[in-house]
């Protein structure tokens, strides 16, 4: 089981590798598409590189309420505990 500091880093991992965001703008608390410019196509590609990641059914419901890095990262660990 990873710890949140864990969690985070795989994600800001993710978005570096997938977005070629600066490691520098993931916070915990950047919103995804104000502040990353994450759009809805690459909300699908970040769901899906996260089942990868973490080998957990994530369903799209389950990141409806998803708005910043940290809620993904809160969100990952409850469907993980």
């Amino acid at each position: 089981m990873s710890t949140e500091k864990e969690t985070f880093q795989k994600i800001s991992y993710l978005f570096e590798d997938l977005f070629e965001i600066d490691p520098s703008d993931i916070k915990p608390e950047s919103n995804l598409y104000e502040d990353l410019d994450i759009d809805s196509i690459d909300a699908v590609d970040l769901v899906v590189e996260l089942r990868k990641m973490t080998g957990i059914k994530i369903k799209p419901e389950d990141f409806k309420s998803v708005r910043t890095v940290n809620d993904i990262v809160e969100q990952i660990d409850k469907l993980a505990a």
